[in-house]
């Protein structure tokens, strides 16, 4: 915890009580070197903001001033994830800067002073120690000060990236299953699963689809999506003696179980994966078994 979070004088914010551990922080910190001045000295908008804020059990942030200083209540904590305490009293330009391209021009609407309602938005949040796709349902709405001007921003908002990641992998399992059903073999199967999957890249951002051959020494790409095909990530043709291969598919051969493989950089080096603009660091290969087979007959590598 850096020097802004050190404890006041007792009754310093005697007008602040209650507001759960979001509460005791504020009343906790040393304002006197931020932006909004010493706490004993705010508005009475402010003040005001800040109750409404603290009392509430729903997922509440205030942006304030000139320098749009955060503070949020119990409730918008969990959003911050690892990121708090540090984004209490922070630039909430720069607690959310990787978010700031998906909300910037919402946040920028109220403080001209009109209500912005955004809903199920995705933005890419680094909370946790690294970057996460998210969605959430939220407002920005202007709170005017003593002048009549706005001073700041009221922040209401709900987490939905639970519901809406469901909702897209429960469309992808409904698009494998309508399109897989016309394939005629299996080669063509794993083909329709590649095109399908290529839809899906948030959630996959490459997939690779190997077949077997009858005599089980070779593995043949039939499919692939969010990779250039015939490079030396994605050879066309796999010896499965071959002790250089990129992928343990040999392995996968003898498995009935998921392979997970974490140092994909070694194989795919800074090449970026789908919409990402980082590199994979990790895949799983899944071997294809089909009903009464002792072997697999193909194995999908997916990033």
């Amino acid at each position: 915890m850096d020097d802004s979070h050190v404890t006041q004088g007792a009754g310093a914010a005697d007008w602040l009580v209650g507001g759960g551990a979001m509460g005791e922080l504020i009343r906790s910190m040393d304002w006197t070197r931020s932006p909004l001045g010493p706490i004993e000295s705010w508005p009475q908008s402010l003040r005001t903001a800040v109750g409404l804020c603290l009392s509430s059990n729903f997922p509440i942030c205030l942006a304030w001033g000139p320098g749009h200083v955060q503070l949020y209540n119990d409730g918008y904590r969990v959003v911050c994830g690892s990121a708090h305490p540090r984004t209490m009293g922070q630039n909430i330009t720069e607690a959310w800067a990787s978010a700031w391209p998906s909300i910037g021009a919402a946040f920028d609407r109220a403080l001209a002073g009109d209500t912005s309602y955004l809903e199920n938005v995705r933005m890419f949040l680094e909370r946790n120690g690294y970057l996460e796709e998210t969605f959430f349902t939220f407002s920005f709405s202007p709170i005017r000060d003593e002048t009549g001007k706005v001073g700041g921003l009221f922040h209401p908002v709900t987490e939905t990236t639970e519901a809406m990641l469901a909702q897209r992998r429960t469309r992808a399992l409904r698009d494998l299953a309508a399109r897989g059903g016309d394939a005629k073999s299996p080669d063509a199967a794993m083909q329709v699963a590649a095109e399908v999957l290529a839809a899906y890249e948030f959630d996959l951002p490459f997939v690779l689809l190997y077949a077997f051959d009858d005599d089980r020494r070779t593995a043949r790409l039939v499919g692939l999506s969010g990779l250039t095909p015939a490079t030396a990530a994605t050879p066309e043709s796999v010896s499965l003696e071959a002790s250089d291969a990129p992928w343990p598919l040999a392995e996968a051969a003898r498995s009935r179980a998921p392979i997970e493989v974490a140092n994909v950089a070694r194989v795919l080096g800074t090449v970026r994966c789908g919409p990402y603009p980082e590199p994979c660091g990790t895949a799983l290969l899944f071997p294809v078994l089909l009903p009464g087979a002792e072997h697999p007959s193909g194995v999908v590598v997916a990033g």
